[in-house]
């Protein structure tokens, strides 16, 4: 398990009692209405979410991605919502601190550290979905500005975002496609219009809309580092911290699952003892406790080569993979724990049931990563039979 620093420790303690004292005790009021919700991103940005991944000379609080990892956890096993409220941020954060210009870091950095900017990250196209390699959004160069159309949809904190990280083709005649992309850090105004919400299984209080870009003007100097067509290795590299994000959401899903399922079993009883005493319930908690340390212990592997500065690309995917399927295995089994009251609203595992599906089409489908996997094994097989040959 990951070594953190004493102040990661304590950051990830501050998270578990917010979880514990506001959270968990609320959520219900929120998430059954499906109403944003204002009062814990307010408590968020004080205690400092919004700055995890911004740098300590831009206001951040600066930890590693491990820590990252173990903070989403604590906030996805209080409400999956809460940890997806700073994911499209934290990314974005990490571009601009790994890409950005001086000028773009001291403009938007301090701001999206205390929340007062919060971004997200708009990649998947109506007609597109997984396949970035389609994208149809495009801008193209006006004297010093550029105009962009298209649209992107499944944006997350869409209407309460102030900055968005664009992901759009500025040379449409590149070949392969990606070499002509470019991520733009655009702030909302003439030209961008954001839909309404759109109704979801789970994942509710926190908004998902559709952009739509009707020759929108943006600056030529919004292009993340100065340069233009290097936006498919920067967001590829975001795409990493990305998926190590939706991996640490699905083990505080699965989590919260487990820790309920535990709680129920010993206080329920039948044929006279509790019923995790039975052997069919009693496997079932063995099975769901084993599944998440394992997709902890995958989820901070993952992190931990990030920040020694490797390449992580398939054991994010990895990582992603096995803790989304894990997440809804884990979340099934703790309604059959509940039996019937597991069906019902009464008691939270029929949201974590609900909550979990995402993590499985979400940052990539599983479907892509298992390509991205099977791709990586193949090529890094290669390397090393290069290198003993």
């Amino acid at each position: 398990m990951s070594t953190l620093t004493p102040d990661e420790k304590d950051m990830v303690r501050l998270v578990a009692d917010f979880v514990d004292e506001r959270v968990r005790p609320n959520v219900r009021e929120y998430e059954s209405t499906d109403t944003y919700p204002e009062e814990f991103i307010e408590e968020m940005k004080k205690l400092g979410f919004f700055g995890l991944l911004v740098p300590a000379e831009h206001g951040g609080v600066d930890v590693s991605t491990a820590c990252f990892a173990r903070v989403t956890e604590e906030l996805a096993r209080g409400w999956m919502s809460l940890a997806g409220a700073i994911g499209g941020h934290s990314v974005i954060s990490y571009l601009i601190r790994t890409f950005g210009t001086d000028a773009q870091k001291a403009t938007y950095l301090p701001a999206m550290a205390d929340g007062s900017i919060r971004a997200t990250m708009a990649l998947t196209e109506p007609s597109g979905g997984s396949d970035l390699q389609a994208m149809r959004t495009y801008a193209v160069r006006d004297g010093d500005h550029y105009v962009i159309r298209g649209s992107k949809t499944w944006i997350s904190n869409a209407q309460h975002a102030g900055l968005i990280g664009l992901l759009c083709v500025t040379d449409r005649d590149a070949e392969p496609a990606h070499r002509g992309m470019s991520v733009l850090l655009v702030e909302p105004g003439d030209g961008m219009t954001v839909s309404e919400k759109i109704p979801k299984l789970g994942y509710r209080g926190v908004e998902a809309c559709e952009l739509v870009f009707d020759s929108m003007r943006v600056p030529a100097d919004a292009v993340l580092g100065g340069e233009p067509d290097l936006g498919w290795g920067h967001m590829m590299r975001g795409l990493e911290v990305g998926r190590i994000q939706v991996a640490a959401r699905a083990v505080g899903v699965a989590q919260a699952a487990v820790g309920d399922a535990v709680s129920y079993a010993q206080q329920r009883e039948s044929f006279g003892k509790p019923i995790w005493k039975h052997q069919s319930v009693g496997n079932l908690i063995a099975d769901m406790a084993t599944k998440v340390r394992a997709a902890r212990l995958m989820t901070v592997d993952a992190a931990e080569r990030l920040d020694e500065g490797k390449r992580a690309d398939m054991e994010a995917g990895m990582a992603k993979l096995f803790a989304s399927e894990a997440a809804m295995e884990v979340a099934l089994d703790a309604i059959r724990v509940h039996g019937g009251y597991g069906y019902s609203r009464e008691y939270d595992v029929e949201r974590y049931f609900r909550d979990a599906p995402l993590m499985i089409v979400g940052e990539g489908t599983n479907e892509i990563q298992r390509n991205v996997i099977a791709a990586q094994v193949v090529a890094r097989d290669a390397h090393s039979q290069k290198g003993n040959s």
